[in-house]
């Protein structure tokens, strides 16, 4: 596919529109206010180096060095009783600082406790794989590279998950276009017709929002609805409530049974 050109962070706009809600800050509360935080925390330090540490919305957050993400998973595994990895992914902030931040979500289920492990990366750097201390990790890592171009290293099999193998850039990144890149229309006919076939299929409709209401392959309009696939009805149709050879135990419905209540009974 033609290599996609930069529109210097498509998707800012959004953010700065006033029919946009900005959430503000979810404060910060200091990691003493909870003791078995503050324990964790402290026992984690004698190993590795904690830049940041605080509690949001009950859950703890750490900020670790990007070096130290095999280790840490490991000691919060079989030290700190952290035994499930939830969720894993990225947040792209290149357009704003030139990194990804990467996050690990955690829950001890013994000790109903949920820790968030965070570090930042620059766009090309490398991270280790932590799938072989959570099997959890495996797709997500695959995901976070297939969706943001975040590079592991000792992952058993670091391919595309969801994109095909030959797809060019990263969806979830902010500079890809909310709809694709414009060549992405011809990408499904290209490969399972053929170039050739272009000018007679046309291309893919990449508008999510956009509803044409007369075309009865995608789209049913009430009381104007017809067998799949049928010309479009201009007439209103009546329908009954159940079809015919309907649940025998169930009595038929039929709309001029039906009685409106103006109140309440």
């Amino acid at each position: 596919m033609r290599k996609y050109i930069d529109k210097k962070n498509t998707q800012a706009k959004a953010y700065y529109n006033d029919k946009f809600y900005l959430a503000p800050q979810i404060p910060k509360e200091d990691v003493s206010s909870d003791a078995v935080f503050a324990k964790d925390v402290e026992e984690l330090k004698t190993s590795f180096n904690i830049n940041e540490a605080y509690i949001q919305r009950d859950q703890l957050v750490v900020y670790i060095d990007a070096k130290d993400i095999v280790g840490v998973l490991t000691f919060l595994r079989d030290n700190l009783q952290y035994n499930f990895l939830s969720e894993l992914s990225a947040i792209d902030w290149l357009a704003k600082s030139g990194e990804f931040e990467i996050f690990y979500q955690m829950l001890s289920t013994s000790k109903r406790k949920r820790m968030r492990v965070k570090f930042f990366i620059k766009e090309k750097q490398e991270i280790q794989t932590v799938s072989r201390i959570y099997k959890s990790a495996d797709w997500a890592e695959r995901e976070m590279y297939d969706m943001f171009g975040v590079r592991i290293v000792g992952h058993h099999y670091m391919k595309r998950i969801l994109m095909p193998d030959d797809w060019h850039d990263h969806p979830l990144r902010k500079t890809y276009p909310l709809h694709g890149d414009e060549e992405a229309q011809w990408y499904e006919i290209d490969k399972i017709f053929g170039k050739e076939y272009r000018d007679i299929i046309g291309p893919e409709e990449r508008d999510g929002a956009r509803i044409v209401e007369k075309d009865t392959y995608k789209f049913s309009r009430i009381k104007h609805e017809v067998p799949f696939g049928e010309d479009y009805s201009e007439t209103p149709i009546e329908t009954d409530y159940q079809e015919e050879g309907g649940m025998p135990i169930v009595r038929k419905l039929s709309k001029k049974d039906v009685k409106i209540l103006k109140e309440r009974p």
